[in-house]
């Protein structure tokens, strides 16, 4: 990687690219920034009006026992002739709210949280753009589809977080009894929840790609990851049983993924130092 950022647009008398100054590279990163907040706000205030869509449907459709995981299910256990033994799905419940404009406040962080998640492939793509010009022509090829891999790893992970991780958790949770205990959950736990299972499983599916920039970076080796591979499987239970709640079913889910993402980027770190020692031995 190039150690100065050129800025494409400025050219000089002679049509030689520029180097940007300190000065101008913060000033870059200011306009990256307002256009990256821009967007979440956007989106944000697109949330925030159609809230009954949001609530209804998607933060709410886990708790329902008409959720299209369930269903799915319920089809597969009868189709294999289990009977309803694959049927699932939460108790009835409802929520309150004890603190005095909880509605409110949640639905704005609700509205900021989807305004993030909606704009994440212009954020990655906006970092691209930012990036892109301190990059080796040779590098640029190279993560020519960055920002569609690094959305796409990020979109599925918080889809497979809530169409997978969330109704087995909520299930789980919401049908979990103590004697003499009524369960009241709050709004706010719920939607905590709902972050949790999904946001941190969308971030931890980008494991391909720090590996990939950790390695060319010099900084991570495939057979450094093949040597401590059972201390990552270490790491990834930790993790998952941070993510998720106390169930072993919930666990293994996000385990396996996780457990073959890293497989992948032992092999994503071996095609890339092989790439690297095929540019050094050029003249």
């Amino acid at each position: 990687m190039a150690l100065d950022q050129v800025d494409v647009d400025k050219l000089d008398e002679k049509g030689v690219e520029k180097e940007m100054t300190f000065f101008e590279h913060l000033e870059e990163l200011r306009w990256h920034i307002l256009r990256s907040m821009s967007a979440i706000l956007l989106f944000g205030i697109a949330a925030f009006v159609g809230k009954d869509f949001i609530f209804n449907t998607i933060i709410f459709g886990p708790k329902n026992k008409d959720f299209i995981t369930y269903e799915i299910l319920c089809n597969i256990s009868e189709s294999m002739g289990l009977g309803q033994s694959l049927c699932i799905g939460p108790p009835d419940f409802d929520f309150v709210t004890p603190n005095f404009g909880e509605l409110f406040l949640t639905h704005i962080k609700v509205s900021f949280i989807a305004g993030i998640i909606c704009s994440i492939p212009y954020l990655f793509w906006e970092i691209w753009r930012f990036v892109k010009p301190g990059l080796y022509e040779h590098e640029k090829n190279m993560a020519r589809y960055s920002v569609g891999v690094c959305s796409a790893l990020f979109l599925f992970g918080v889809a497979f977080g809530y169409f997978i991780i969330s109704p087995f958790a909520i299930t789980f949770l919401a049908g979990y009894e103590l004697p003499g205990v009524v369960a009241q959950p709050s709004l706010g736990s719920y939607i905590n929840y709902m972050v949790m299972l999904t946001l941190p499983v969308g971030l931890v599916f980008e494991m391909p790609v720090a590996v990939y920039v950790l390695t060319r970076l010099g900084l991570l080796t495939s057979d450094f990851m093949k040597t401590y591979r059972r201390h990552a499987y270490l790491i990834i239970l930790v993790m998952a049983s941070i993510i998720t709640p106390p169930d072993v079913f919930s666990q293994i889910l996000i385990c396996v993924p996780l457990i073959l993402l890293y497989e992948v980027s032992i092999s994503i770190s071996k095609k890339v130092e092989k790439k690297e020692r095929a540019l050094m031995k050029r003249p």
